[in-house]
């Protein structure tokens, strides 16, 4: 009898033991899988600055060149996004479900009084400091103070602020599963002038041209933006961009210049697009989009057309870029302008809009502290002929297609109404 309560009690104690080895063990498991999971978190951001040193700028320069000798239009095919270079500040975010999506605003085209909203804590001490003698980021627009009013200054610096908060909500709320890193392909759009310190992002349609102008005299390449000819401008390489420097120079940039874009009603940029390219003569975006837009989307083509190019209508236009399966490429002219300058991976100091361009330009180069007597010029040198494309306009073209068509087509800019608070164009919109 003693032997067998000796037994049980042993069986006993070695039972507690196992169960505590196993609970160890579980413990040893789990702290080890934690530690991994940081270590490779680890070893990717620290992977992040040796990829971008490793990269040959000399390839991506001379295909960003090829790009802008050819319009700067993707083609038949898109380009390889190379290795990331720098990690983004700002989160990143995934696209809406559009047909689930919340409508910020309704009615009309314009965008809301973001001015009427309360200046923050943060914007009421910039008021009350001095200009600085140097840029810091985001903190410049004091220097404004002196020279505009005060109540006119207030609500500028409110509404930039209220731009830029809506932009970083978006981007936190429908884009966060992608990449925080940018890459050489989110240089692609951007212009530097050094003198000023200044990274202008260019959205074609959006008054590109005048600024691409008014950047070359800040540069001293040129005095007078109004004698500056289109093709000058675009073609002649007298602006640098940003991917032709190296690493070191991209990130020091970034960090410290002034950010700049200018953005425009979606629909109605699309539609200035289409103006330009199809309705006027253009032999290359006729033979490079329309021959195979025609090709595609019209029965029964006459050859001419198909060996031109010439003559695309809005409606085959329109059934291009809602297809997904495209004959040909997309081009930066009608791309939605958060692809081409990518708020969600660059944090802008300054985002403007067209429909406000003189005023907001001009106080723009005041607080780069720009020559008093440079103003942004006000004027198209090609198809000058033509009324410029207002809202009416963009609505007597989309009263050419059917309900669906134009929900569609807002779909497809859904992101650019979102992030640049612009409002539903139709009221048929959902």
């Amino acid at each position: 009898m003693p032997w067998m309560k000796w037994r049980m009690t042993l069986d006993s104690l070695c039972g507690r033991t196992r169960r505590l080895h196993c609970f160890f063990w579980i413990i040893l498991l789990f702290a080890a899988g934690s530690l991994f999971l940081f270590i490779q978190k680890l070893d990717q951001s620290e992977m992040v600055p040796r990829q971008g040193a490793d990269m040959k700028l000399g390839e991506t320069v001379q295909q960003a060149r090829e790009d802008k000798e050819h319009g700067k239009s993707k083609g038949y095919q898109e380009h390889h996004v190379p290795d990331v270079i720098v990690p983004s500040p700002i989160s990143p975010m995934q696209f809406p479900k559009f047909w689930k999506s919340q409508q910020l605003v309704s009615g009309g085209s314009q965008e809301q009084d973001l001015g009427s909203q309360r200046v923050s804590k943060r914007h009421r001490k910039l008021l009350k400091t001095s200009p600085p003698n140097q840029h810091t980021n985001n903190s410049s627009f004091s220097s404004l103070s002196g020279l505009f009013p005060l109540h006119r200054w207030r609500k500028f610096s409110s509404i930039m602020e209220q731009r830029r908060q809506l932009t970083k909500n978006m981007c936190a709320k429908y884009k966060s599963n992608i990449s925080k890193t940018i890459t050489w392909h989110h240089m692609n759009s951007f212009y530097v002038e050094d003198k000023h310190k200044l990274l202008y992002c260019e959205v074609p349609k959006a008054g590109c041209s005048n600024w691409k102008r008014t950047l070359m005299v800040l540069a001293g390449k040129a005095w007078d933006p109004r004698n500056i000819s289109h093709d000058t401008v675009h073609y002649h390489n007298h602006l640098k961009t940003l991917n032709s420097f190296d690493q070191q120079g991209i990130m020091q940039r970034l960090g410290s210049y002034t950010k700049v874009m200018f953005v425009r009603e979606p629909l109605e940029r699309a539609v200035s697009a289409y103006r330009d390219k199809f309705e006027n003569p253009n032999k290359y975006y006729h033979n490079l989009f329309g021959k195979p837009i025609i090709s595609k989307y019209r029965p029964n083509a006459s050859r001419s057309a198909l060996e031109s190019g010439n003559g695309v209508t809005f409606q085959e236009f329109v059934h291009y870029l809602l297809d997904v399966h495209r004959p040909v490429g997309m081009d930066i002219h009608w791309e939605a302008a958060n692809q081409l300058c990518n708020p969600c991976h660059i944090d802008y100091d300054f985002i403007g809009k067209f429909e406000n361009m003189a005023e907001e330009s001009n106080l723009l180069l005041r607080l780069v502290r720009a020559p008093h007597n440079l103003t942004l010029p006000n004027f198209k040198d090609r198809n000058s002929a033509d009324k410029k494309t207002t809202l009416q306009i963009t609505q007597k073209y989309f009263a050419q297609l059917g309900k669906l068509e134009r929900q569609r087509m807002y779909d497809f800019y859904y992101m650019d109404y979102l992030m640049f608070n612009y409002s539903k164009p139709f009221q048929d919109l959902y």
